[in-house]
Parts: structure tokens; C-alpha cells; sequence
């Protein structure tokens, strides 16, 4: 068990759970805010953020050399919410002198490298804020007098092992996504979710020579995986799985983008339920399951030059499913049923790629006996307020938000990157407006660890 908290510990304003780049956003936020009131009696918040990994990274494994961003690089950490920020994408790139190269490509989708450099850039620049190799194991109530939960201490397991134990007035957990395996599969070392593709595949011994491949899966991740193999292993026949006819190209049409906007999340939120479930089904092709229509193109391109040349590397099973994956000791055999006719037919693979997707994480998972003072709806998932903020139950008074898990409340863009800097700022002010700031943002405090 974790010792008890000191007494009277120091209390952060907000502490952050995951640094994301949503709690990045966040970070830059409280940090111009604490810029902007500088020089000035104006009370600011102090916050820290915990996160697990020893520095940040974002989706490092499709981190392909030529993928693209599938939004506009104005939907950055903070352009939208202030547009003189000098942590915009635009101001990552008079820092590293890339400005007039860029304006020049003329397009609004920079590579995926690009903008994970410019992601850790922006990160750089508020490292003071973060306390990396934090891993947060529990959100714990602190009762007032009245018995109120009035804080949170919010305990992590830093890199020595040792317990750190952080109290705030609020939380803002930003817990991102989980990769999904469908069927209960688990990955090994045959079996990959597309998460970790470059990884998995830089960790091959050097003399590996893969000769077959399945990737399962219609959506963008699959088709840039296939595309990827097909290029990397010239010799290797890439085995594509969906249930669909075809790859389905992407809405990214100037009408159907406005699902994104901020006024978009307001009109969603205050929909009824039916109509919430109707817009996210009738606009799930913006995000779900689809790829970018130029992706689609390629991949045809390198089907129909096999296919002059007598050769077929990029064979597409559609319209079918995985029904048994059985590995051994030379490779996998991936039993694949056609869903029209019943036929099962195995394929022989070195290795098989999942790019299934991912999960929302859900929020509640972290807050222990909390959990069960959150507000739930009739399909029990929390309730989440328009500033984002967990419903909970009148005996607890400290805020406890959410960038996540909120696709049922606030719509399509809440795991996106597209209203990122809108909803932080929308978070800092809900915070600002419950919250009385402290003057100093303090240390963390130590705990014993378990024995």
C-alpha cells in the first residue's frame, strides 16, 4: 500500500494524466496564459503533467517516411485557438527554416514525421511542466472536513520504481488510445497490431528475408501498412484482409469537414441521443474504416503493374474475414473465410499486421472508488459535461476532465486532432472559472514504495 500523504502537502491547480498531444495542447495553454499575465497582480494556475513514457512519442511505429497527415496543419496545438500563438505548425517552421519550402509545396498536409517533429518540438518547449517516466498507477479521493471529496492526489511510479504522489484541485486525464485486436487475438511475435510496425519490423534479424505478409484491415493504417511492406520487401507477397469490396475512400469533402468545427460539438452535444447516434453513423466515413482516395490510387497502381508483368504481390481478399490464425515455428497460417460463399481457405505467412484500430481508453479506469461517483448514462458510459468535465455525484467537489472517451457526448472530433486547441482552451477556462489559483506551482512529493 502507498503511505500516507505528508500533511499538508503542496496542491497544483491541475495535474495531467498522459502528455498527448492534447495535454501538450493543454501545457501550452497554461503556459501562455502564465506568459500573457506576467508583469501583472493576475493569478495564474500552476499545473504538472505525468507521463509514462521516458519522452514523448506519437504513434512512432507509423511513422512512415511518406505518409501524410489526414488534417489541415491549421488544426495544430493551438492556430484555432489563437491564431498569434508561436507555437503554431507555421512558427515550428521559421524556427527550423523550412517556411517558404513549405508555402511552396503548396498543400495543407504535411508529412507525419513533419508533424511529430513539430508535436516534440512544442513539447520541448513546456518540458518543465512534465514529469516523463511517470507511469500513474491511481487517482485517490481527499475528503475535506465535511467529507467531501474537495482534492485528488493523483499517485504515479516514477523510472527508480519509487511512488509520487501529486494533489490537485483538478484532473485532466487524456488516457488516448488502445490498440484493438478483434476475436481476442493477442499479439506476439508473429502477430502485430500496426501500432508497432516499424518497430517490429526494425527488430528482424538483418538477414530476414519475409516471403508473405497478411494485413487485416480497410481502413488508413492498413492500406499505408500493405503500401509500406509491398515497397520495403520487394521479393514478399502482401496478403490484404477486409470484409468490404474495396477500400472505401475517405470524406474529406469542404461540407462534411464542418463535423469538426467547434460549433459542430455544440450542436452535437445538446442533440438527443437518437439524433447523436444517426450523425455518427451517417458521418463515420470522415474517420472510420476509409482511406485517403490518393492511397487508394497507389495501391490499384501496383496491383494492375503486377498484374502486365505476370506477377500478383498485393492480393486482396475482400469481402472476407479471419476466422483461425495458428501459429509455428516456421510462420503463421491465417485461415480466411469469404463471406459470401463460406469458402475458408490458408494463407502461409511470416507475419501478420492488425490494423484493426484502437479503442478509446476509458477515462474512469484510473479513479478506483471514484469511478463509482461518476454519473453514468443509460448505456453506462460517463457523462460528460460541454466543458468537459465528468458528472459526478454532489459529494465531489474538485473537477475531474477528460480529453477522451467523450465521442458519445461531444462527437467525431473528440479523438482527433481537429478541435484539440479549442477544447483546451475551453478546459482551462472551466478550470479557471471553479478554481481559486495557487502561487506557486510545487514540487512533487515522494512516497514510499510498496513493499
Amino acid at each position: 500500500m502507498v503511505t500516507s500523504t505528508p500533511h499538508n502537502p503542496p496542491v497544483y491547480d491541475l495535474v495531467g494524466v498522459g502528455f498527448g498531444p492534447s495535454n501538450v495542447a493543454l501545457a501550452i495553454a497554461l503556459q501562455e496564459a502564465r506568459d500573457h499575465a506576467a508583469g501583472t497582480t493576475a493569478a495564474t494556475l500552476s499545473g504538472v503533467f505525468l507521463e509514462r513514457q521516458a519522452e514523448f512519442g506519437w504513434h512512432r511505429g507509423m511513422l512512415l517516411n511518406d505518409a501524410t497527415m489526414q488534417v489541415s496543419f491549421l488544426k495544430d496545438l493551438v492556430t484555432t485557438r489563437d491564431p498569434a500563438s508561436d507555437f503554431s505548425f507555421l512558427a515550428y517552421l521559421h524556427q527550423v527554416g523550412r517556411l517558404h519550402d513549405f508555402i511552396n509545396h503548396k498543400t495543407l498536409f504535411p508529412l507525419r514525421t513533419e508533424f511529430h517533429d513539430y508535436l516534440a518540438w512544442c513539447a520541448s518547449r513546456v518540458e518543465g511542466q512534465v514529469r516523463y517516466s511517470h507511469e500513474v498507477t491511481s487517482v485517490e479521493p481527499v475528503r475535506d472536513a465535511a467529507g467531501r471529496v474537495a482534492l485528488l492526489d493523483v499517485v504515479a511510479r516514477d523510472a527508480a520504481g519509487a511512488l509520487t504522489r501529486h494533489r490537485a484541485r483538478n484532473v485532466v486525464l487524456a488516457p488516448g488510445l488502445l490498440p484493438h485486436l478483434p476475436g481476442g487475438r493477442t499479439e506476439s511475435a508473429r502477430v502485430w497490431h500496426s501500432e508497432h510496425l516499424l518497430h517490429r519490423i526494425a527488430a528482424l534479424e538483418p538477414a530476414a528475408e519475409p516471403r508473405s505478409f497478411v494485413v487485416v484491415g480497410a481502413g488508413q493504417s492498413a492500406a499505408e501498412a500493405a503500401a509500406h511492406l509491398y515497397d520495403r520487401f520487394p521479393d514478399a507477397e502482401i496478403n490484404t484482409v477486409f470484409a468490404r469490396y474495396g477500400y472505401s475512400p475517405s470524406d474529406d469533402s469542404s461540407f462534411a469537414n464542418r463535423i469538426f468545427d467547434p460549433e459542430a460539438v455544440d450542436a452535437f452535444f445538446t442533440a438527443p441521443e437518437d439524433v447523436k447516434t444517426e450523425i455518427l453513423e451517417y458521418h463515420r466515413n470522415t474517420n472510420y474504416s476509409v482511406v485517403d482516395p490518393d492511397l487508394i490510387e497507389e495501391l490499384y497502381r501496383k496491383h494492375y503493374a503486377d498484374r502486365v508483368r505476370g506477377v500478383e504481390r498485393l492480393r486482396q481478399h475482400n469481402t472476407s474475414r479471419v476466422a483461425a490464425v495458428e501459429e509455428h515455428d516456421s510462420g503463421v497460417t491465417v485461415t480466411v473465410e469469404d463471406l459470401t460463399s463460406g469458402k475458408q481457405t490458408p494463407l502461409y505467412a511470416d507475419h501478420v499486421i492488425y490494423a484493426t484500430g484502437y479503442r478509446p481508453a476509458d477515462p474512469r479506469d484510473l479513479l478506483g472508488e471514484l469511478a463509482q461517483r461518476c454519473l453514468t448514462d443509460t448505456a453506462g458510459r460517463p457523462v460528460i459535461q460541454r466543458d468537459y468535465r465528468m458528472a459526478t455525484t454532489d459529494e465531489v467537489t474538485c473537477g475531474i476532465y477528460s480529453q477522451g472517451g467523450t465521442e458519445h457526448t461531444h462527437g467525431l472530433s473528440a479523438t482527433l486532432l481537429s478541435n484539440v486547441a479549442v477544447r483546451v482552451g475551453e478546459i482551462l477556462d472551466s478550470i479557471s472559472a471553479r478554481t481559486a489559483p495557487v502561487s506557486d506551482a510545487p514540487a512533487a512529493s515522494h512516497v514510499a514504495a510498496p513493499h
